[in-house]
């Protein structure tokens, strides 16, 4: 053999061999930033509670890892599991709507787009309800509707403060005026919930738009709202066409909403936990 063959199989040996460490790389050790483009290792990541920790970036997170997040360990008894979604009206646009229900289930494995149930947020008792954008857009349907009426309700029979993570693309064109209709219901309890003298606060996670932030996600005590978080009712292109005007580039932005008075205050997701216990200490006098 020459020497310019053994250095030719040497470089076709380095190179076999480096395409099998990447392929034993497993998949998810490592997440992209969607913001900033780094890679930052997984691990990581979740400690920090899915916040990039270059540029602070908030990644989108699922339910369940909400509910780890702001409920203490071995509190969470989650309510209404048993309420599930039907086809009252049998629509059907590219595929029926039974079987996008079927999809999401499968894939999500929640019967539909919110979670609710009774914990403990730092040693306070709070009825909680939680919003997965994995279900159809975490579009609000009658499932939806019904289970944080209810969870509304058991919080006020039990004078439990009321705390609702919100992301949503609205209301579930699919079920019609009866996703419609969840607004004004839960708009209902929540003031009850109030008259209770009791404390409601949503928090409004990216994005939260439509029949959502018409009804329960403004309705709070305190508006709490992650950093960048898309907030509003009609998409930008939408507003852009019927004000036939340009609009500034953070519009629709938590940021936006607090500087315009629509949001109370903006909490990183590392300080929600400890902020949301100081505020219900105070509204409780405690």
């Amino acid at each position: 053999m020459s020497l310019l063959d053994w250095f030719a199989n040497r470089r076709k040996t380095g190179s076999i061999s480096a395409e099998r460490r990447v392929r034993e790389i497993p998949d998810g050790l490592w997440t992209k930033c969607e913001m900033c483009d780094v890679l930052t290792y997984t691990k990581d990541l979740q400690a920090n509670q899915m916040v990039c920790l270059e540029c602070g970036h908030h990644l989108r997170v699922d339910s369940n890892d909400r509910i780890n997040q702001l409920i203490d360990q071995g509190t969470w008894t989650p309510l209404d599991t048993n309420v599930v979604p039907v086809d009252p009206l049998k629509f059907k646009d590219r595929k029926p709507y039974s079987e996008r229900l079927r999809e999401a289930q499968a894939k999500t494995g929640m019967q539909d787009a919110v979670q609710t149930g009774l914990g403990e947020l730092q040693g306070i008792p709070v009825a909680l309800g939680v919003m997965d954008f994995r279900f159809i857009g975490g579009s609000m349907g009658s499932v939806v509707g019904e289970k944080l009426t209810r969870l509304i309700e058991r919080a006020t029979a039990e004078r439990r403060p009321v705390l609702i993570v919100c992301t949503s693309g609205g209301a579930r064109m699919q079920e019609g005026i009866l996703s419609l209709m969840q607004m004004a219901k839960i708009s209902g309890a929540l003031e009850l919930h109030r008259e209770a003298r009791l404390l409601y606060i949503p928090i409004l996670t990216h994005p939260t738009t439509g029949g959502v932030t018409a009804s329960f996600a403004m309705l709070g005590d305190i508006i709490v709202a992650e950093p960048k978080a898309t907030i509003g009712f009609a998409g930008r292109r939408v507003v852009e066409q019927t004000l036939r005007e340009k609009l500034p580039d953070d519009f629709q932005t938590a940021e936006y909403m607090l500087h315009h008075g629509f949001v109370d205050i903006i909490i990183p997701r590392t300080q929600l936990t400890k902020t949301l216990a100081q505020m219900i200490k105070l509204h409780q006098g405690k």
